[in-house]
């Protein structure tokens, strides 16, 4: 009782992940069919791993700077200026995209304030939103995903201070086309609203080119990082950019909060700038293809264009309801839609796993779809 007194009211604004909850259950599992978790499955490239080793033995173990290292952050400044072009606009490294989203809400977000989110969202974004005394403003895009920027401008009000925009998206591997990007984009500037736009998947996209809404916005607020990229999820390495004076306030509650990246594997992101990582995009292209072709004839599935998620609707039951079979039964690990929604519909499948578990993640689903 006493504890209870003790818990701030902000910890009621949101329960621990769903997707968390599934990994526990995978842990009392043998030999489970794994397409839960949202990480590449291939190893931190080389240059990378001993770029982070060189940095050890030469000692760059200590602090950095709160903005980042210059070895990364000048090298993404001069990135980012050559991509956009923009005379405003300024990086900080942070500790992981996670970190880079919370720094915005915390600098921009006061309580009441409105944050469009797109449903099926990004766990996170409710959750962050909710935590800075937001009010969450769902924009449906069901049933295929699509940003309809007209539903956007409906949901706007005097209150609406911020959009979070995520393509490719998870869980949906949707991808906005350009049309969408730019007209959500003007909007936003149109009515003084901050975009943000989370960009960790931007390397992933199998049908077209990635387009950031930054192009046509350019106060927008971008958050990236290399988690997904190069398969460094664990090393917390991410960065954001956008207005100078925005990007000053994020730095300041970084010096007061995460402190800085981890200072060695700054030193590895900057050598993982350098490297191609096109022959990991196509491999993620054909197991996307491997999910799409084994589930097309049996699920209702819009096709991911991006990302390493497939979002099927669940063919009976609620979403909830054909998961906890899917993993009873089946050994099947895989998140139910209503940890990423307000509809408990669908379910998430990871494709960031081997092609053998793919396939036998496909035979299990093919089963369940005729019981």
């Amino acid at each position: 009782m006493m504890i209870d007194r003790w818990i701030a009211e902000r910890a009621r604004c949101f329960d621990a992940s769903g997707i968390r909850r599934v990994f526990d259950l995978g842990a009392k599992l043998v030999d489970p069919i794994n397409l839960s978790i949202g990480q590449p499955d291939f190893e931190v490239p080389e240059p990378v791993r001993q770029a982070a080793i060189d940095a050890i033995d030469q000692g760059y173990n200590g602090y950095s700077v709160t903005q980042g290292a210059a070895v990364l952050h000048d090298k993404l400044q001069t990135r980012v200026d050559a991509d956009l072009g923009h005379d405003d606009r300024r990086v900080l490294v942070t500790s992981g995209t996670s970190g880079g989203l919370f720094l915005a809400l915390m600098m921009t977000v006061n309580p009441g304030d409105e944050v469009i989110v797109f449903d099926p969202y990004f766990v996170m974004y409710d959750a962050l939103a909710r935590v800075v005394g937001a009010r969450v403003v769902h924009v449906d895009t069901y049933p295929d995903f699509r940003i309809d920027v007209d539903r956007v401008a409906t949901a706007v009000t005097p209150r609406t201070k911020l959009i979070l925009l995520n393509s490719p998206a998870n869980p949906t591997g949707a991808v906005a086309d350009e049309a969408s990007v730019r007209a959500l984009a003007e909007l936003a500037d149109q009515r003084d609203i901050l975009l943000v736009s989370d960009e960790i998947y931007r390397d992933y996209c199998y049908d077209g080119s990635f387009v950031s809404p930054a192009r046509f916005n350019p106060r927008t607020l971008v958050i990236d990082g290399f988690s997904k990229s190069h398969a460094m999820p664990g090393w917390r390495v991410g960065f954001a950019h956008g207005p100078a004076a925005l990007i000053h306030e994020m730095t300041k509650l970084q010096q007061y909060s995460f402190v800085c990246a981890p200072h060695p594997f700054q030193w590895a992101a900057a050598a993982a700038m350098d490297l191609d990582n096109a022959p990991q995009i196509a491999a993620y292209r054909r197991k996307r293809d491997l999910v799409v072709q084994g589930l097309a004839d049996c699920y209702e599935l819009t096709a991911p264009q991006g990302a390493f998620y497939a979002f099927p609707k669940a063919p009976w039951g609620t979403g909830t309801q054909f998961v906890e079979r899917a993993i009873n039964e089946h050994k099947l690990l895989i998140i139910p839609g209503n940890v990423f929604s307000r509809r408990d519909t669908h379910f998430r499948i990871s494709y960031a796993a081997p092609d053998a578990v793919i396939e036998r993640g496909v035979e299990a689903l093919r089963r369940m779809a005729r019981e």
